[in-house]
């Protein structure tokens, strides 16, 4: 978990799920320094949830594309729970900059939180905790 707690990692994060895969394109559109993107994308590979594809430009040398993995795609809900509290506490009073839309209808997407029947959560208060699977009993 620590390494959402990096302030460059949500931002590296949502580039390479808005398609921007190579280090010169993220390095143009996000301004981050050179060592630290380097740092971020090694951290991110290292724990699976990003990885490395060798593509090798026309008369250049080999390089890399960085892509999410399959632990990487599971972290879009999460993300979007945090840009959607954004919005909402540190946006301009105008609005937010950027909305995401569904392709299809073009809705505005959000995160929001149900239980495995289908039931919307709409508080805390509405959540019990309970033992899991992989609790282990105390004797």
């Amino acid at each position: 978990m620590a390494i959402l707690g990096e302030r460059w990692t949500f931002v590296v994060l949502r580039e390479v799920f808005n398609g921007v895969r190579r280090f010169d394109d993220m390095r143009e559109r996000t301004d981050i320094p050179r060592q630290v993107l380097t740092n971020r994308l090694a951290v991110l590979v290292e724990q699976g949830i990003l990885h490395r594809v060798p593509y090798r430009p026309p008369g250049e040398r080999t390089r890399h594309e960085y892509r999410l993995t399959e632990k990487g795609f599971d972290l879009y809900p999460v993300l979007v729970a945090v840009w959607q509290w954004g919005d909402r506490y540190l946006a301009d009073p105008a609005g937010s900059p950027v909305e995401m839309a569904h392709k299809d209808c073009g809705a505005v997407v959000g995160a929001q939180l149900s239980c495995a029947d289908g039931h919307s959560i709409g508080s805390p208060r509405d959540i019990v905790s309970r033992p899991g699977p992989g609790a282990i009993r105390r004797k």
